[in-house]
């Protein structure tokens, strides 16, 4: 399918960064937010983001130019009409995104194939509320979109392959690493791993194994090492199966199993202790500390980008 005029339907932090990916990659790209003030921020924020990259070296000034060519904002629905692809990444509420789909799926072409970002609703939830839902998928990209390659590429029951594999290709054009999921299950495939080792991780705190320090620790200097070359079952392979299977014997069974959302997780939810963005969570981000925190997570996933993809 030739995949050439991209709406990006919601002008947040996702919308505008894979808008900006995408117009690199000499995708005409169209904004689409009801709110002109979204708008005029993710035009700043696309900005800023190049004017960085120019310091950095990243893009010349040629580059950078026809990036913003490519470019363009509007509240105007009629940016639907004739485009090939929408990529939606508006508010994740269930309501709102298929009364969006109701609309929107009786107004582009038929042939406009329809993606959403959502990191976890039901792609065929979602696509109750699509006219022709054979051609609406998930496409989900990871936050910072510059530095995670990864983008899954979730299958709708109803969903047709040339669908899937229309994105897959349309992914691989913009340097991005994707992977197809064949079913739709809550969060997918990489939230459900996330979401597995953080209960494990708060089990161990909550149960005075380990500091939160610790656990994190753990990860940054062992397993998300390794992790960032070798996926769990290549670990396996090096580690040797049977290593894998005799350890699994006792070990199974002794992990958490909880169906509950964590007690230390639930505590600071309720005192709208939301991390970085409430500067409190597991970790104070008072005093500026959020800003050092923010800036210091965006070098250290630069050198390793660069380290492994450059």
């Amino acid at each position: 399918m030739n995949i050439q005029e991209i709406v990006i339907a919601g002008a947040g932090t996702m919308g505008y960064s894979m808008a900006q990916i995408f117009a690199k990659y000499h995708y005409s790209v169209i904004i689409y937010d009801l709110n002109e003030e979204a708008l005029s921020n993710a035009k700043k924020h696309i900005q800023d983001n190049v004017s960085i990259l120019l310091n950095e070296q990243e893009l010349t000034s040629q580059q950078s130019q026809d990036l913003f060519n490519h470019l363009s904002y509007t509240t105007n629905k009629d940016c639907f009409k004739e485009c090939d692809l929408v990529v939606e990444s508006i508010i994740e509420d269930l309501k709102i995104k298929k009364s969006f789909y109701q609309d929107i799926s009786q107004f582009v072409k038929d042939e406009c194939i329809l993606a959403t970002n959502t990191s976890g609703i039901s792609i065929n939830e979602l696509a109750s509320a699509v006219y022709k839902p054979e051609r609406f998928i998930g496409m989900h990209w990871f936050n910072p979109c510059h530095l995670v390659l990864l983008i899954e590429i979730i299958k709708g029951k109803e969903t047709h392959d040339s669908i899937a594999d229309a994105i897959y290709q349309l992914s691989l054009s913009i340097d991005k690493k994707p992977v197809i999921v064949n079913k739709d299950v809550l969060g997918f495939a990489a939230n459900r791993i996330q979401f597995a080792v953080l209960r494990e991780a708060l089990y161990l705190v909550e149960q005075g194994v380990i500091s939160k320090e610790g656990i994190d620790d753990v990860m940054k200097y062992g397993l998300g090492f390794r992790y960032a070359c070798l996926g769990p079952l290549e670990v396996a392979d090096f580690g040797g199966l049977d290593t894998f299977y005799h350890i699994s014997d006792y070990l199974m069974k002794d992990l958490c199993d909880s169906h509950e959302i964590p007690s230390e997780l639930k505590e600071h939810y309720m005192k709208h202790e939301y991390g970085v963005k409430c500067q409190q969570g597991f970790y104070d981000y008072h005093n500026g500390k959020d800003v050092e925190a923010i800036k210091q997570r965006d070098e250290n996933l630069i050198k390793i980008f660069h380290a492994l993809y450059r």
